[in-house]
């Protein structure tokens, strides 16, 4: 038991430098924006069941990371790390959810260990855990369910209290995303699951109904409330999505080919785990384990390659599977190692697996050097001490990789992206974000603004939802032609690709008070970069009668 609750810790430590340590470097994105302005609008207008985001219907995502969302922003408003922390403290249950399943899987909490540490430390999941969006909340309620699931299947007699459990964590990976999770997670686990295991649900069936009934229960009662009062709605936004599905962002069958590269740097572990199957499962000492583990991989792969739309977020289901089949590999050389019969080929893979993770530490200071320090942006004894740090790590794996010290590589791997996380966060992100950003929020702190409604003109495009989110409060159409309309609803705030002079009809000019507030610039990216914009330029004025 002693050992078990270094495993937990060592867990935890992982994932405080994974998704909460310095989880506040990146600007909010589009999809956190999202989230953060319909949880905001839940709050001011009571709209918990029928959510809206800047006053129109927001009925595609289902609730659950928005309520969430909304609870953390009434009890802290504005507080972006910790939004992103409860991302962080699904995507560490995550982790738990899949340690504990593949110990009971292997019954080896080594094979545990390291497919948990893999999994959190894998690029895809970090950037997931470190955004308070809805992915990680589905796969993490899934992977739970998944585990109930199999603990219910091998425990003695029925188990309700196992698949009770697993069913109100499918109705709440549901409530998540949708039926992301249930196609993208589930269903290539029940495939590989069943075909190769063929469990008996022998004295089960009862519990397995009512799991499914609490599930329909957990999952369908928001959707079923929208459809009674909201019908013609909730229907156009079924058909959307739908339709997204085929027609939205749609790529090649091959566009996920680099699915590994979502590992970062377990990159090459994976490969060399799901191309070597055909020759280390009949030497892997864990075989039917194994081959589940590289099936599944597969078979999100598969599924997800099927779907029309396509992006590389969702991968994040893959790397669960993934990271027990970079698991299965690091253990299964450990026992070549430690029964001394590692062939010639293990140590050339070893090795290169070894040797490329060594030479990114040791480039690092170098990199640090070109990027940080000869700008003026990092200090010359910083440079030193994290650099000393880093060919530390370089050395470390190194002679792992040399004398075929398996966990010593492995854990300076997780060192490595440790110091990453922690002394160079803000640094790369810097490299990344508008460090001269002008940002919208200021109208906050304005008070000649507070009582005014904002409007944008109809004949301009809509605001970015980024900009509703920093000014913190809807910003609706405004159809400045009409003379009577405009003229009724001043005062109020114009916010505007084009200076308010410019679109105020000339016959009313005369009649209407200009006051530029500012002109505000919240370009994430620099400026000269392919992503700085001018959608994300607007000025500010407050429009009065004369």
């Amino acid at each position: 038991m002693r050992k078990n609750w270094i495993h937990y810790l060592f867990i935890l430590v992982v994932c405080w430098f994974a998704f909460f340590m310095n989880n506040g470097a990146v600007y909010v994105d589009i999809m956190e924006s999202r989230n953060f302005v319909t949880a905001h609008e839940m709050i001011e207008y009571d709209n918990w069941l029928v959510p809206t985001m800047n006053g129109e219907l927001r009925l595609e995502k289902p609730p659950l990371p928005t309520w969430i969302a909304a609870a953390i922003e009434y009890v802290s408003p504005g507080n972006v790390s910790l939004q992103r922390g409860f991302a962080g403290i699904m995507a560490t249950f995550m982790a738990f959810m899949l340690y504990f399943f593949a110990w009971e899987l292997s019954k080896s909490r080594l094979l545990a260990l390291l497919s948990a540490i893999t999994l959190v430390t894998s690029f895809n999941v970090i950037m997931a855990g470190r955004v308070a969006t809805w992915d990680i909340y589905c796969h993490a309620f899934m992977m739970g369910a998944i585990l109930c699931f199999y603990r219910g299947l091998h425990a003695r007699g029925a188990s309700w209290g196992n698949f009770l459990l697993a069913g109100l964590l499918l109705g709440l990976s549901f409530l998540g995303k949708g039926p992301v999770s249930f196609y993208a997670l589930l269903l290539p686990f029940l495939i590989c699951f069943l075909w190769l295991y063929r469990p008996s649900f022998k004295g089960k069936w009862g519990a397995v109904g009512l799991m499914l009934l609490l599930f329909a229960v957990v999952g369908f009662w928001w959707p079923v409330y929208l459809y009674i009062y909201h019908q013609e709605e909730i229907l156009q936004v079924f058909a959307k999505e739908s339709s997204n599905w085929i027609n939205y962002n749609v790529r090649p069958w091959y566009y996920y080919h680099l699915f590994f590269a979502e590992s970062g740097i377990w990159s090459l572990f994976l490969l060399t785990g799901l191309l070597g199957w055909p020759w280390l499962k009949n030497r892997i000492a864990l075989r039917k384990e194994y081959s589940f583990a590289v099936m599944w991989t597969v078979a999100v792969l598969v599924l997800l390659s099927c779907v029309p739309e396509k992006k590389t977020r969702y991968l994040l289901p893959l790397l669960i599977p993934a990271s027990m089949v970079v698991a299965h590999y690091v253990v299964h050389v450990y026992t070549l190692v430690r029964d001394k019969s590692l062939l010639s080929a293990d140590k050339f893979l070893f090795r290169l697996n070894a040797f490329i993770p060594a030479l990114i530490a040791l480039g690092m200071p170098v990199a640090m050097c070109v990027l940080f320090y000869m700008k003026g942006q990092m200090g010359l004894v910083y440079l030193i001490i994290v650099s000393l740090l880093f060919l530390i790590t370089a050395w470390s794996i190194f002679i792992g990789g040399l004398r075929f010290r398996v966990l010593k590589v492995y854990t300076g791997v997780v060192i490595l992206l440790i110091l990453v996380e922690t002394l160079l966060m803000y640094r790369v992100a810097n490299m990344f974000n508008n460090t001269e950003i002008k940002s919208i929020r200021a109208v906050r702190q304005i008070e000649a603004v507070q009582s005014l409604p904002f409007y944008y003109p109809l004949s301009e495009e809509a605001p970015r939802i980024e900009l509703i989110y920093e000014a913190g409060r809807r910003i609706l159409p405004l159809d400045m032609e009409r003379d009577t309309a405009f003229l009724q609803q001043l005062p109020f705030v114009l916010v505007s690709e084009r200076p308010a002079g410019e679109i105020i009809p000339e016959a009313l000019r005369g009649k209407v008070n200009i006051r530029l507030v500012d002109v505000y610039d919240n370009n994430p990216r620099p400026k000269n970069t392919k992503r700085y914009s001018s959608k994300f330029i607007r000025h500010v004025t407050i429009l009065e009668h004369k």
